[in-house]
């Protein structure tokens, strides 16, 4: 089900219940009348398809399913922040800030622009600020706009982890892992441990989105990905994140099979390194630092970069082709090596390392089968560099 066909107001009326025991002293809390909570407690039954309390003498008492969910119903409505946001409204807002557009906003969610433009206006009204601006034919959120955004963002994977952990215990449904992975962990960690999560969960998904750093660390804080794995950020990326070391990974200086460096025959150096152009990730990559510095320490002058990716396929087609240099981990060139189609030219000064991690939020709160996983990442991770 989506998460938004829930009814704001009954979580709430649902939390409260949990908390106080008593149906009376919910409704008090809630602004509701005792017969709505109980129809709001029985319609959040009948959704979800669990008992959510037990009648006894003294009062209302919470089964495991409610124990399970109200954390995170609670952490939901927190980030939510104000009774008189509705479900219509967050979800219509989210949209909208996706799309960037009412009509791209209707698309994604099969509501009509005028329902849509409707529960917008009803938000903004709703919490007294204004959110969006018209820009030409899209529009364009506001300072607070993208702050409610955000927050709306994180409520809504709280409640999809709420949904994800009740259909688990009722031993029903499996969940869903969102990974961002950044090249190295593309190579070999990431899909091991995928192929043993599959073994071990074959009804949980795991959705993989590429990119780099700055293209995945913004959807991580949204909560669109539930964690990143890649070269560990110093210094960090702030105190809402957290970073985990998984292994440390010792790069190398990789060039074409038969490069002229490899046919000289004799021990290359930095200086025989620094006559050829390399292919290199942008500035402010880790590894492209760290190879920079590797020469200024020595006095040697900067090698031309002639052109900046952090593509592997498409650092491998350039080496072949041209005399270009690079400088990556054997695993992420480790068919190319096998096929004899590139060569590692040099080892690199124990200077040039990278801790490979892996990035969450600091408040996130992973179900089970998402703490599985992660665990997974553990097991594959090597035990030392390469």
């Amino acid at each position: 089900m989506n998460v938004w066909d829930l009814n704001l107001r009954h979580l709430s009326a649902f939390v409260e219940t949990c908390h106080l025991g008593s149906l009376i002293a919910a409704a008090q809390s809630v602004s509701l009348s005792q017969p709505a909570v109980t129809q709001a407690i029985a319609r959040l039954e009948t959704q979800l398809e669990i008992t959510l309390f037990t009648r006894r003498p003294g009062g209302m008492v919470p089964t495991d399913a409610a124990r399970l969910l109200e954390p995170r119903v609670s952490r939901a409505l927190s980030l939510i922040g104000s009774s008189r946001i509705t479900s219509a409204q967050a979800r219509a807002f989210i949209a909208l800030a996706r799309g960037g557009s009412y009509a791209e906003a209707s698309a994604l969610t099969g509501l009509a622009a005028a329902t849509l433009h409707r529960s917008v206006t009803d938000l903004e009204l709703a919490i007294s600020r204004k959110l969006v601006e018209r820009r030409g034919r899209g529009i364009e959120l506001t300072r607070r706009g993208k702050e409610i955004a955000r927050t709306l963002r994180l409520a809504h994977a709280e409640l999809v982890a709420a949904l994800e952990e009740i259909a688990h215990y009722r031993g029903e449904g499996e969940s869903r892992v969102a990974v961002g992975a950044m090249p190295l962990s593309r190579a070999k960690l990431l899909p091991a441990a995928v192929i043993d999560f599959q073994n071990a969960h074959p009804q949980s998904e795991v959705s993989i989105a590429e990119g780099s750093f700055m293209e995945l660390i913004e959807p991580l804080r949204d909560g669109e990905l539930d964690l990143l794995i890649g070269a560990l950020r110093s210094p960090s990326p702030g105190a809402d994140i957290q970073q985990t070391p998984l292994f440390t990974d010792n790069p190398a200086f990789i060039g074409r099979k038969g490069h002229p460096l490899e046919r000289a025959g004799k021990s290359i150096g930095l200086a025989d390194l620094s006559r050829y152009p390399w292919v290199l990730p942008p500035r402010g990559v880790p590894l492209r630092e760290q190879w920079q510095k590797v020469f200024e320490d020595e006095g040697i002058e900067i090698p031309q970069i002639p052109v900046e990716s952090g593509s592997a396929m498409v650092i491998r087609q350039l080496l072949m082709g041209t005399d270009s240099l690079t400088v990556l981990s054997p695993d992420q060139v480790a068919v190319e090596l096998e096929a004899g189609w590139v060569s590692i030219l040099g080892q690199p000064s124990k200077k040039l390392t990278r801790t490979i991690g892996i990035f969450t939020r600091t408040d996130w709160h992973p179900t089970t089968i998402q703490s599985e996983f992660i665990a997974l990442l553990h097991q594959r991770a090597p035990e030392s560099g390469h």
